[in-house]
């Protein structure tokens, strides 16, 4: 959960960060800018599967304890 949040912060920091300023750019620059989003945008997406997969799996295990009681 933590990594959710340091990764969404990072997003929001690289995003600031190239809106900022007067200077041009270079392709070359812009590029890797674009592949540091995107790997860290991959990143955040597994994360958030990893904890909608392990909440889905807590939810179904509580409804099978439920089940037995009966």
């Amino acid at each position: 959960m933590k990594n959710l949040f340091a990764f969404g912060f990072l997003a929001f920091a690289l995003t600031a960060v190239s809106c900022g300023g007067n200077q041009t750019k270079t392709e070359e620059a812009a590029d890797s800018l674009t592949e540091v989003v995107d790997s860290t945008a991959e990143a955040l997406v597994d994360s958030i599967n990893n904890v909608a997969d392990s909440a889905t799996t807590a939810i179904d295990n509580a409804a099978d304890s439920a089940q037995n009681v009966q």
